[in-house]
């Protein structure tokens, strides 16, 4: 339940077998029931087809806040609910059970406490709030022997210089406790979480967040696009009063900060040369996880991706590089195994006579592909001056399973620049062209799909990920949040966006484009009359002489 910071997720292997309306009883006590917290989501896995019919039913009536809160799903599909470090292995997760150990552990928190007279009578909330029990993410076992506790002077000792804590990144808004549990980036020695940039990663004590945890602390209502926001008044005389220059000067603010986490699964030796930039990695904690293809090596869930949140929607977004001939199967991997409905390219393949991307797609009408274990079919493409569509047909060779996916290039975005001209219209109007593309692509699945409103993480690249993309994205939620407030931060907007997928925004023209487009975006919908910035560029111009 997003309210609960601390909510559960209560999974159910269909394999074991009840009836629907058994699995129904059986939700609703556990949710009523609030035991030790409530209820945040219901995975019933693998269902039959005898059991989908009868569920999709009876869930009309039941409360709406319940029916959200049940879904059916695959296997693979887990992994966009559960961190596969807390998946069992019969899921396809790392996770190995010990109940015996879990058990002891609450139980040695509970009399450690009761003789420190610390628990005031609400076990749950001492637990959640004060007991960080260490965890080996990757292999899920819990080591009781050794109390982690929040008191006052642990605390203390980590606040201590040498002790960087990534999981509490600047402009998230959460500060619940249960974030720690799970959410740090760096080694667990002594009481610290230390986080440094050293090649040799010990994979076992390292955690990291996987596939829908990217923001683990934050609601869907707290992703609502930066700080308190301005009018578009307000912003029209902000910057009148800045100029390009101070625009400028602020986003240098914004670029000298050092990066909020960490690179270490980035720079593994096994997953350098599936970076197409050596200067251009993915962060650790918002990186999205793959399904681990070989047993033996690890490595194999790493793609250069990060979930950056949306506007209202956690994860609304996957930030991505090109992808190289070598990681075309991990993108397809990744777009279907995140259920991805929409892809967004706002790079040419070739620019300037270099390679940005490869041509991960085919190109032509009628064209296929194959990047195994999937295929691609291309059923038409539509040009246009800025952009290209291409409706393709995903094909999982191995279960003979198809899903279509929107494709949509925007063509006129120069590399380290901002669309021709400094017009923003054209991109304005293609974004909401994939905006309109994912609710399409949403109301034709219909019951299948039962996440947000706004559906799958959208997948936005252009050659390194963070430049153009983080342009898009920002516009993306800034005219969302005019839309739906009347006010926006494009300041805040950036921040969080950098703080989920590093170096975002690279260049100060593209900051400074983000807040032009939102201008020209409020003039077209009547939040302003007119947008006169008459000397806004006076000061280059005075030193260009």
């Amino acid at each position: 339940m997003e309210r609960e910071s601390s909510a559960l997720l209560f999974i159910r292997e269909k394999s074991v077998g009840f009836t629907a309306r058994v699995a129904l009883h059986e939700y609703k006590r556990q949710c009523d029931g609030g035991y030790p917290a409530k209820l945040k989501k219901v995975l019933i896995v693998t269902a039959p087809l005898w059991f989908k019919a009868p569920f999709r039913i009876l869930r009309l009536f039941v409360r709406e806040k319940l029916r959200e809160r049940v879904h059916t799903v695959s296997a693979p599909q887990l992994g966009a609910h559960v961190p596969r470090a807390s998946l069992p292995t019969q899921l396809g997760g790392q996770l190995a059970p010990d109940h015996a150990a879990w058990l002891e552990h609450c139980r040695n928190c509970y009399t450690n406490n009761l003789q420190n007279n610390k628990l005031d009578g609400v076990i749950d909330e001492y637990v959640i709030s004060n007991y960080i029990p260490p965890v080996k993410t990757q292999n899920g076992v819990i080591e009781h022997e050794v109390a982690r506790d929040m008191t006052s002077d642990r605390v203390a000792r980590l606040e201590q210089p040498d002790a960087m804590h990534i999981s509490d990144p600047p402009y998230t808004c959460d500060t619940g406790p249960l974030r720690h549990t799970h959410g740090y980036n760096g080694d667990m020695k002594g009481g610290h979480i230390h986080s440094g940039d050293e090649d040799e990663v010990d994979l076992i004590t390292r955690g990291t967040w996987s596939s829908g945890e990217a923001s683990p602390g934050l609601s869907d209502e707290e992703c609502a696009g930066g700080g308190a926001g301005e009018s578009a008044g307000a912003l029209l005389a902000r910057l009148r009063s800045l100029g390009r220059r101070g625009l400028v000067a602020e986003y240098e603010e914004i670029r000298a900060r050092p990066p909020q986490g960490t690179f270490h699964h980035a720079k593994l030796p096994s997953n350098l040369s599936k970076n197409r930039y050596t200067d251009v990695l993915c962060y650790d904690h918002s990186r999205v996880l793959l399904s681990q293809i070989d047993p033996e090596d690890p490595t194999t869930d790493y793609i250069n991706a990060n979930y950056v949140d949306g506007y209202k929607q956690k994860n609304a977004f996957i930030c991505t590089q090109g992808p190289l001939p070598k990681t075309y199967s991990d993108f397809w991997r990744m777009v279907w195994e995140q259920g991805c409905l929409a892809v967004v390219m706002t790079t040419r393949a070739v620019e300037r006579g270099r390679v940005k991307c490869g041509q991960y797609w085919p190109a032509a009408a009628g064209a296929r592909a194959v990047h195994p274990p999937f295929a691609l079919l291309t059923e038409a493409v539509d040009v246009e001056d800025d952009y290209i569509i291409s409706h393709l047909v995903l094909t999982d060779l191995r279960s003979e399973m198809s899903r279509r996916v929107w494709h949509g290039q925007y063509v006129r975005w120069p590399d380290y620049g901002v669309p021709g001209g400094g017009r923003a219209q054209p991109v304005l109007r293609f974004l909401q062209l994939v905006r309109r593309a994912q609710r399409t692509a949403l109301a034709d699945l219909g019951d299948a799909w039962a996440g947000h409103s706004r559906g799958p993480p959208i997948v936005v690249h252009c050659s390194a990920g963070i430049g153009r993309t983080g342009t898009f994205i920002t516009l993306d939620v800034c005219t969302s949040r005019l839309s739906a407030e009347g006010v926006a931060d494009v300041r805040g907007t950036v921040e969080r966006v950098r703080a989920q997928r590093a170096h975002s925004i690279q260049m100060p023209d593209q900051y400074v484009f983000c807040h032009l487009a939102l201008l020209e975006y409020a003039v077209m919908h009547g939040y302003l009359e007119s947008a006169d910035l008459n000397g806004f560029d006076d000061d280059n111009e005075d030193e260009s002489e």
